[in-house]
């Protein structure tokens, strides 16, 4: 079993994709007097999204990160509840002793209001999120590792992002991908496989049992 098990946040505890792009479009379209579609919107992702507000409304930045955080808040019903089995797979790992943080590419304002609506706050020890300069997770992996005294052998991360992969790699620890999300189409999913994780996982049961018969 591993010591520390750190989770990404969007696609993996829930589908909250959707949400992230409807929740920009709403809040910046009318202020940038313009469609943005779902490519636009991606295309800014790596930062936090402080950045995508940065790159699609330079001008009215502050009028749009606000908006942002509100609508993401106010249309979280579209995204109600974690992926089934999430709560009960973070209690069972807490049982056992095992270090839960959470790294994700999220600002806190929006990452705290998903925990929050999830019930999902109280299980993880330790939270670090994104920052508008640029993708920050192997340091963000490394830093709370260092601070809990515990080593990259001994931790996995799991994500279900491409780049996921790549910031596990560069932090020295176990990359598990989950591909449950809606998001996880066949180029994600063939991406992922090409880079080669220490495990692909389709279902959240399927991860459960894996990580649960470890020893």
């Amino acid at each position: 079993m591993h010591k520390a098990i750190i989770f990404d946040l969007d696609g993996t505890l829930g589908d909250t994709l959707p949400l992230c792009l409807a929740a920009f479009r709403t809040a910046i379209e009318p202020l940038a007097g313009r469609r943005i579609s779902d490519a636009d919107i991606i295309a800014t992702f790596g930062p936090s999204e402080e950045a995508t507000v940065k790159a699609l409304l330079p001008d009215r930045y502050e009028e749009g990160i606000h908006g942002y955080w509100r609508q993401y808040k106010a249309m979280h019903d579209l995204c109600p509840q974690p992926f089934a089995g999430i709560p009960e797979l973070l209690r069972e790992l807490r049982a056992r002793g095992v270090f839960l943080g959470m790294v994700t590419g999220k600002a806190r304002p929006s990452a705290d209001a998903s925990l929050e609506r999830f019930g999902l706050a109280d299980f993880f020890d330790e939270c670090e999120y994104g920052w508008i300069h640029g993708p920050r997770k192997p340091d963000a992996i490394r830093s709370m590792l260092g601070r809990r005294g515990l080593v990259p052998a001994e931790t996995a991360y799991v994500g279900d992002a491409p780049s996921d992969i790549a910031a596990a790699r560069e932090a020295g620890v176990t990359m598990y991908s989950a591909a449950w999300a809606s998001t996880a189409d066949e180029a994600t999913v063939a991406q992922v496989k090409a880079l080669e994780p220490d495990g692909i996982f389709y279902r959240v049961e399927d991860f459960s049992a894996f990580v649960l018969s470890l020893r």
